[in-house]
């Protein structure tokens, strides 16, 4: 990884590529590069749609070894959702590829002469970029199936769908998994849109007679990526409840405790909650002839990830997790894991969040449009986005712009993004990271439910606001570090609770880089990574007053609890005053 390649798309005859040296990227990997080439090289004040923004695409600093868990994927941009910057972060074989690959980053820059579309190929032999309109609004599994018969299936495919090309501000850009599947999607901020705006539909990476990228310090890495394992393995979450039911064993635990959104917001407990359970999941799949547990990548030894088929026993989507279970169900009322899962198939083929989408129906369900478990209704409402019907093109762009467009004033948004699925009246740490992310709502920014509601990392209750800011403030660093590793996020769990792994952790990446790290260096680089994000987002117009949450969240009790947002804007103010 010693490399960026460039792609203008705008260079004159048509679209180019450079390579160049890393030099002040030298260092840089997953969130730390797209962070810093964004806020290096992107005008604040751009239109996220437009020749100056910049869409990077960075493997994390362990992405392509022998390291376990290190196959996420950061994409970066001005985000044409938030108006912010923007990191949004995907699992699949993209990053593990593009690493042996040797390139630290891609960068699509420039504005195109014209709508034809393009696909890059990138492999031992160098770059090809090729006009291909053929591919035009073909769904993301009918492009890769294309693909595949072009190139083979030992390839690994980044690519858009419909919603993407048509520059829908709720776009994803989706990564293949180890089946060659689009089903990992860097779904959050819009990133397909701009990857849209550059008419680059697919890019295909292929590392046949490549090979793992090897530690400077093969001794000391190899001891720690044992340790590091047995850690994961042994943790009653990473180790147990991940690998059997997903991350959708959360759903009864965060109904129960009264946090989980139902009917946009209204309350936080939802009485379908064990008919789209992980355990009932899990029972769905084994039954059909799926898998409750698979992982998304190589390398991957939680496996979270399963294979839902349908009623007759075919594939119909990966195995919807618990987010994407939340948003087309408890938020809208509905608890048919069938009907779920059908959106999500429908939400990874035409390229669109998952979340902001069902935030969106929530909204669309709020104002009257369609009943609160009405499934067939909210299937109609993601067939439009795909059609790219006038309907379809404002439930495209969000919840926010579909709460404007239809008078609704409960709309659960934080810098125009969709809030995920845990109410922050009923665990308010999270609510103090959906408020001042630099990215917007996101519970992956920092993900305090782990400490609110899990006991992990300690204890801080969920229901008041006391210690939430230090908690928000030191998962928000920390998150921004593991990231840039090119980690699943879902080591926390395990580098929270056992000393040992995450020292384990800190002492994998010295021995890649032969340095003599320590967790002041981790700290260091999550500082690091936030001040530059925040600073662009300074420059881009935001202010404090955007590090709030919707006045509903203040106002309104939550049941069962009948709790409030009780966090002061005075406290939110101080969650960067490191």
């Amino acid at each position: 990884m010693d490399k960026i390649l460039r792609i203008n798309v705008g260079a004159q005859g048509g679209p180019g590529f450079s390579e160049e040296p890393l030099g002040d990227y030298a260092g840089l990997g997953g969130r730390a590069m797209t962070s810093t080439i964004v806020s290096t090289e992107v005008p604040p004040l751009c239109h996220p749609l437009g020749a100056d923004n910049k869409l990077v695409i960075a493997p994390g600093m362990l992405s392509g070894s022998a390291a376990v868990m290190s196959g996420r994927m950061s994409v970066g941009c001005k985000s044409p959702l938030t108006g912010g910057i923007k990191e949004s972060n995907s699992g699949g074989q993209g990053a593990q590829v593009l690493a042996r690959l040797g390139y630290a980053a891609i960068i699509l820059e420039g504005r195109p002469a014209d709508d034809t579309l393009y696909k890059v190929l990138i492999n031992k032999d160098g770059v090809q970029i090729v006009p291909d309109n053929s591919l035009k609004l073909l769904g993301n599994y009918d492009t890769v199936e294309k693909l595949k018969a072009e190139y083979g299936d030992s390839i690994a495919c980044i690519t858009i769908g419909p919603a993407g090309e048509r520059k829908m501000s709720a776009a994803t850009i989706a990564f293949t998994d180890m089946e060659l599947r689009p089903t990992r999607h860097a779904g959050r901020g819009g990133v397909g849109a701009v990857m849209g705006s550059k008419c680059v539909k697919a890019i295909v990476l292929d590392d046949e007679g490549l090979e793992k990228r090897t530690p400077e310090n093969i001794e000391k890495f190899k001891a720690a990526n044992k340790l590091f394992t047995e850690g994961l393995r042994k943790h009653p979450v990473c180790g147990e409840g991940l690998p059997a039911y997903g991350t959708n064993v959360l759903t009864n635990v965060v109904s129960e405790a009264g946090g989980y959104p139902t009917n946009n917001f209204s309350t936080g407990s939802f009485d379908g909650a064990s008919k789209i359970s992980g355990e009932t999941q899990a029972e769905t799949e084994i039954a059909r002839g799926g898998l409750a547990t698979h992982g998304c990548h190589k390398g991957c030894v939680i496996r979270c990830s399963g294979i839902y088929n349908d009623k007759d026993g075919n594939f119909l989507t990966k195995q919807p997790e618990y987010e994407t279970v939340w948003a087309h169900g408890g938020n809208c009322g509905i608890d048919d894991l069938d009907a779920i899962a059908k959106m999500d198939r429908m939400d990874d083929d035409f390229g669109v969040d998952t979340i902001e989408m069902g935030a969106t129906i929530g909204v669309m369900m709020e104002a009257g449009y369609a009943q609160f478990g009405d499934a067939e209704a909210a299937i109609n409402l993601v067939k439009e986005v795909g059609k790219g019907s006038d309907l379809g093109r404002i439930l495209g762009n969000g919840a926010a712009v579909t709460g404007k467009v239809f008078g609704v004033e409960r709309v659960p948004v934080v810098k125009g993004q969709a809030l995920p699925a845990y109410d922050p009246r009923a665990v308010q740490g999270i609510g103090v990271t959906y408020a001042t992310s630099p990215m917007g709502g996101d519970h992956t920014a920092g993900y305090a439910v782990a400490t609110n509601l899990l006991g992990v990392g300690g204890s801080v209750d969920p229901l008041k606001g006391e210690g939430q800011i230090e908690l928000s403030r030191n998962l928000q660093i920390a998150t921004a570090a593991i990231d840039s590793t090119g980690m699943c996020l879902f080591i926390a769990f395990a580098i929270l609770d056992q000393p040992e792994t995450f020292q384990a952790l800190v002492d994998i990446l010295g021995g890649f880089y032969d340095q003599n790290m320590t967790a002041d260096d981790v700290t260091a680089l999550g500082k690091s990574v936030l001040t530059k994000e925040r600073d662009f987002n300074k420059k881009a117009g935001f202010t404090s007053q955007h590090d709030r949450l919707p006045e509903f969240f203040k106002n309104e009790k939550l049941a069962p609890h009948n709790v409030t947002f009780s966090v002061t804007d005075e406290e939110l103010d101080e969650v960067f005053n490191w």
